[in-house]
């Protein structure tokens, strides 16, 4: 996962510090040494995320943070404050300027990584939505009307798993005081059966319970199509930071140290549910508004005239920030003689489970669009030559190892050829793109199909890649 961080601070060693660190983990850093710069480079910069010191001359990092989070241009963007205050009060004030965390010097290292590879993760599934609405905004489908900060997040329903009676009792008290609802379970596997009937809009999950694995819990939550994009809060000691940080590794979103403050929870409790129902409302007015206009109507994915104008958004992000994305050319092989043999009925069918494939193979915040006839792209936003090359390959396997059901009596056995390009900042055209991928595909429909072509690569060799390893599977999970 690549990302733009920008580390503000007054003091020169801990800028190098926190860049040396953040570097090594292969993370681009820009940086800025007082509050002034700080706004200005988070405008012109567009980083994923901002690491702010609090104790600064002039404009501190409370005031920073609160200027930030009323731009709306750059208001969705997570801030982690850095600071040698341990006061609650500080904390809190901080979570009511917008910050999304806070991190105490001496930075440690493990809190520090999982917390910016948590953060990264959930700004970039933000801005795909972002970039959605923009899209059908200039299409003049819906009006633009996206702010963070200025989120209502009425009255939520928050699930607690927790075992300690003296911990529910207060968590309960605060939750009720705010109008929201909230649920009580005391293990994992009734967490599990109350969000199988129940939606809620945060879970509050201890990594201290007597008779289970809370971050194992906060894994299953994730991987559970219900409940994964559902906030988790976790609650934990100091002395459970290795398991907090395996949690928000794994997806979980935030946490809270105990002793619990009130004032504390209330803040973060709000962050969360405003950064769901902002989510919510993002995905909400795209798909009621775009999906007869902007869909194909066999398959449900995005037609040629949304791919479009979502593509040229990309490219002018790209300008802006630098960064990569990669587009995927696919179709299916030989679809003319599936028609023909076995009838346009099986062969929609096809591409109707083609279409499905696809699109559970990619990650939450990338984009496939069908074309016409059985011409699919898909684009990769923020993406790197490598994690493309994955991503084909993964493509090409989900269409190759299972036979496709339909209604013909027998299976039938569907392969796909592919042609990928990777676009860095520029002066590009969609059709010059298409184009360039078009000759990727049809080298791999020469190259004896099923079977991936990129541009500057040549074949992908399929078998460099083990899919089910952590770090490649994480690839497709964020």
């Amino acid at each position: 996962m690549t990302a733009r961080i920008l580390v503000v601070d007054d003091i020169l060693p801990n800028v190098k510090l926190l860049e040396a660190k953040l570097t090594s983990e292969y993370y681009e850093v820009v940086t800025a040494m007082s509050g002034e710069e700080a706004l200005e480079k988070a405008r012109d910069t567009n980083p994923d995320l901002i690491l702010l010191d609090i104790m600064m001359p002039g404009m501190d990092g409370f005031e920073v943070c609160t200027r930030l989070k009323a731009d709306p241009a750059v208001a969705h963007i997570p801030v982690v404050m850095v600071t040698a205050l341990t006061d609650t009060e500080d904390r809190v004030r901080g979570l009511q300027c917008g910050a999304d965390d806070f991190l105490s010097k001496p930075v440690n290292d493990t809190a520090l990584m999982a917390r910016v590879r948590s953060l990264v993760r959930l700004k970039m599934a933000i801005d795909e939505w972002r970039a959605r609405e923009t899209t059908a905004t200039q299409l003049g489908v819906i009006q633009e009307n996206a702010n963070l900060i200025n989120e209502d997040i009425g009255v939520a329903n928050v699930l607690l798993v927790e075992d300690m009676d003296f911990e529910l009792n207060k968590i309960k008290a605060t939750i009720e005081e705010q109008g929201h609802k909230i649920d009580i379970v005391p293990t994992g596997m009734d967490a599990v059966k109350k969000t199988s009937t129940d939606a809620y809009d945060l879970l509050i999950i201890s990594l201290n319970l007597e008779n289970d694995d809370g971050v194992r819990l906060c894994s299953h939550l994730r991987s559970n199509e219900k409940t994964r994009n559902t906030p988790i809060l976790m609650i934990g000691g100091e002395e459970d930071l290795p398991q907090i940080a395996r949690g928000l590794e794994i997806g979980a979103h935030d946490y809270i140290v105990r002793p619990i403050d009130r004032n504390e929870l209330i803040a973060r409790l709000n962050t969360q549910i405003r950064r769901k129902k902002f989510q919510e409302r993002l995905r909400s007015s795209y798909e009621v508004s775009l999906s007869m206009a902007l869909t194909d109507t066999l398959t449900g994915l995005y037609n040629r005239r949304y791919f479009e104008v979502h593509l040229q958004k990309l490219l002018q992000n790209n300008n802006e920030s630098e960064k990569t994305l990669g587009v995927i050319y696919t179709d299916i092989d030989h679809f003319k003689n599936v028609n023909d043999t076995y009838g346009h009925n099986v062969g929609d069918e096809v591409l109707k489970i083609f279409s499905k494939r696809i699109s559970d193979n990619i990650r939450s915040f990338d984009l496939v669009a069908r074309l016409g006839g059985e011409e699919f792209v898909v684009v990769l936003p923020d993406t790197d030559e490598k994690t493309a090359h994955v991503i084909a390959e993964r493509l090409r396997r989900s269409i190759m190892d299972e036979p496709f059901v339909t209604s013909h009596p027998e299976p039938l056995t569907i392969t796909t050829s592919i042609g990928g390009v990777v676009i860095g900042a520029g002066e590009h055209t969609i059709t010059e793109i298409l184009e360039r991928a078009d000759a990727q595909l049809y080298l791999a429909k020469n190259g004896g199909r099923n079977t991936a072509f990129f541009e500057g690569t040549g074949k992908i060799d399929g078998s460099q890649f083990d899919l089910s390893s952590s770090n490649e599977r994480l690839a497709f999970e964020e």
